[in-house]
């Protein structure tokens, strides 16, 4: 098992991610951290692969987290996964040996496909003791990613599924099951099936909003152009 640590400022999102991420066989969420103190804490206690790690931290940044656990001596792995997308952030993240660059917000295959490249690094790595060419382009080539346009889940409607993006796409904002449900004339309970399915093959996105009962309400987007 890879196991992975997951670091955001909010503890909502690090619930969402580190629950992504307990979905991809092979990897374990050992911990959950919400600043940069925090994070280090769990890496000098040891047992971390892989650091999912947010760029905004209330202590200091995502980029100054990494280059000084660096200088500490941890050998931790880092994906960044952050709202930060000036290519300046993105250019140091490169320079201070992050992995991969994951973009919010983002859909539970985009991290899929990061997170099945980085096991494939880490296979390629093991299997190898003296490295020819070959195997040098074969490590630097195990982390590439395609991006793919997921296909319809089976048992669906195409006609039903377009209205669904039609409605999504045409809102100023993400939109509840219910409000899916009024505005494309569907049974909500046919709506939710729908959303659901879409969410889970990566072509809705999916985020929370906590009411003052409590319990969240989940609101969705399209997010497959």
């Amino acid at each position: 098992m890879i196991d992975v640590l997951v670091v955001d400022d909010d503890f909502r999102v690090a619930e969402i991610n580190a629950a992504y991420v307990a979905k991809v066989p092979g990897f374990r969420v050992t911990a959950t951290a919400h600043s940069a103190a925090q994070a280090l804490a769990v890496l000098q206690r040891g047992g971390v692969d892989l650091m999912l790690l947010d760029h905004y931290l209330p202590d200091e940044t995502g980029l100054s987290l990494v280059r000084r656990i660096r200088q500490l001596g941890h050998h931790t792995d880092v994906i960044m996964v952050t709202a930060a997308r000036d290519v300046a952030t993105v250019q140091t993240a490169l320079r201070y040996g992050a992995l991969q660059y994951l973009v919010k917000p983002f859909t539970f295959p985009g991290l899929r496909v990061k997170l099945e490249a980085y096991a494939r690094l880490r296979r390629t790595l093991e299997d190898a003791e003296e490295a020819e060419q070959e195997q040098v382009d074969r490590i630097f080539s195990a982390l590439r990613t395609a991006a793919v346009d997921p296909p319809l889940p089976k048992g669906h409607s195409a006609p039903t599924a377009d209205l669904i993006r039609r409605v999504l796409s045409d809102a100023s904002r993400p939109l509840s099951a219910h409000e899916v449900a009024e505005r494309s004339g569907l049974s909500r309970s046919t709506a939710q099936r729908y959303l659901k399915r879409l969410e889970e093959s990566g072509r809705l996105s999916l985020t929370l909003r906590y009411g003052e009962t409590g319990r969240p309400e989940h609101r969705y987007a399209w997010t497959v152009r």
